[in-house]
């Protein structure tokens, strides 16, 4: 039984309908990212945060895993997975994964303003006036711009006992995510699915150039 560490990011979920982080324009569906995404943001116009991030909830709620979700779950019936996920949604878990960590929150949560610990499941819309228990205001739990990942050490950790490293759907262009492969061990196999890859194949890392959702499978069965 390995132990298999596999990043994700938008690039998996997009095939289940979930829209991309942000477009070439540096907008995400037509908003400034510091406007929704940011500590700032939300205290200038925290309604209009709270609605942008209950529209995304709604949308997720109507979507299901894919291909690749549901074949990164398969593999844990062979080995020792552990999925680090940039992704906020909750498709991995869906699929049956078990072993994740969101590096960037989880869009099916909610966090106090006065206590970050203080941690809630939340499907339905959060708007202006839903307190925690020490009456004050409930925020997306969703790592902001400007805000510490706070499981990028323990991600770190799986990444650097893992034998082998599945990265799919994402560039790995965004930091600190992207410093996670500087830990893999010199002998980890290195497995990198993307339609367009930004790296080369070499005798430790195997490029799939194709889609999650073909990429992932094909993957999983070299792995088995």
């Amino acid at each position: 039984m390995m132990k298999i560490a596999v990043l994700t990011g938008a690039g998996v979920s997009a095939e289940s309908g979930i829209k991309t982080f942000r477009d070439s324009d540096g907008l995400w569906e037509g908003h400034d990212v510091m406007e929704v995404a940011s500590p700032e943001g939300f205290q200038r116009n925290p309604a209009a945060v709270l609605d942008f991030y209950n529209q995304r909830r709604r949308q997720l709620l109507t979507v299901q895993p894919n291909a690749a979700h549901i074949a990164l779950a398969e593999l844990e019936k062979k080995h020792d997975v552990t999925i680090i996920t940039q992704n906020v949604d909750d498709l991995h878990e869906r699929a049956g994964s078990t072993n994740i960590i969101h590096l960037h929150g989880e869009l099916l949560k909610v966090r106090s303003t006065f206590d970050e610990d203080l941690i809630l499941d939340w499907k339905k819309d959060l708007n202006i006036g839903d307190f925690c228990e020490y009456n004050h205001q409930l925020r997306p739990h969703i790592v902001w711009f400007g805000e510490m990942v706070p499981m990028i050490e323990v991600a770190a950790d799986i990444v650097e006992q893992a034998d082998a490293i599945i990265i799919v759907g994402t560039s790995m262009q965004v930091y600190p995510a992207a410093g996670l492969v500087q830990y893999a061990k010199l002998d980890a196999q290195i497995y990198f699915v993307d339609p367009q890859p930004s790296i080369s194949e070499n005798r430790r890392i195997t490029v799939v150039a194709e889609n999650a959702s073909t990429g992932v499978p094909k993957v999983v069965e070299l792995l088995k």
